[in-house]
């Protein structure tokens, strides 16, 4: 080998030494496992077999649960999105000052800072049959009694998921349009063009890579998750996650193995599908 072929080498031995142990190898453990046989206590028998595919992809389970997650994946992107993508557009074409837009996007950022599970918890108090929002509500009179699926509901997980998941869109929007040319914008509406105009042919189109990272971010986030959903719906509403969750702690590791690899393989069909709309690697480095 060249010299030269020895420096590209290492140059990406540091990666290499992240990506083998702690991606590939734990990858490889679970596409090995699923394709064994259990002896009902957690012992893996070295038999080589399909069976832990055919019982995840005939259960009337597999079907309901891929339901419920996609639901809560696609309504979480759905909101994120729209919310990212105003918060991005204000604080790009509406705040004139440079620094006092970096100033706002920095405060978007700080309830962040806490933990996911802080600030999924603390949407009870508020989303409770006596929190805060049926409080409001019985007091002006708009209801009479409250609002009992506020709160460990469907919508009560999609609402902490939104909560926690904007920031993920925010942050590659903002990027995305803080790079669109200002005078673009201005010689679109110096030749007649509408907002609407402006928005569908400069600003959306130039937009196309933060929203496609933006929308990897949460919709990985979402299908990999179980936590939001056990706590915030009360135990009435399940995910793909959570149920490999449960067999890993009934010892059924093959079948769990089996689930996992066919979430990935779901996960990776989607984010192709995002990934086909934009170029992201030409136009990051743009």
């Amino acid at each position: 080998m060249s010299r030269k072929n020895w420096f590209a080498w290492l140059y990406v031995t540091p990666l290499m030494l992240v990506l083998v142990p702690f991606f590939l190898v734990p990858i490889l453990v679970v596409l090995v496992a699923s394709v064994l046989e259990t002896d009902g206590f957690g012992g893996l028998i070295p038999t080589f077999t399909l069976a832990n595919y055919v019982d995840v992809l005939t259960s009337a389970q597999t079907f309901h649960l891929y339901s419920a997650t996609l639901k809560f994946t696609t309504l979480t992107w759905l909101f994120t999105l729209v919310i990212g993508f105003l918060v991005a557009y204000f604080l790009v074409f509406h705040v004139k000052n440079q620094l006092l837009a970096i100033s706002l996007f920095l405060i978007c950022t700080v309830p962040f800072w806490t933990s996911n599970i802080i600030r999924m918890i603390s949407w009870i108090p508020l989303l409770g049959k006596e929190g805060l929002v049926n409080s409001a509500l019985l007091g002006t009179g708009l209801i009479r009694e409250p609002i009992e699926v506020l709160l460990y509901s469907g919508i009560a997980v999609v609402i902490a998921y939104v909560h926690q998941l904007t920031i993920f869109m925010v942050v590659p929007i903002f990027n995305s349009m803080a790079r669109i040319d200002k005078r673009v914008v201005e010689a679109a509406v110096d030749s007649g063009a509408s907002r609407l105009d402006v928005m569908r042919l400069i600003i959306i189109p130039m937009s196309k890579s933060g929203i496609a990272l933006g929308s990897i971010f949460v919709v990985s986030i979402v299908m990999g998750d179980f936590f939001v959903v056990k706590v915030m719906s009360g135990g009435g509403s399940a995910s793909v996650v959570s149920a490999f969750y449960e067999n890993v702690g009934v010892l059924q590791y093959p079948i769990a193995a089996a689930s996992a690899v066919l979430l990935t393989v779901v996960l990776i069909v989607a984010i192709s599908l995002i990934l086909r709309t934009v170029n992201i690697r030409r136009e990051i480095t743009q």
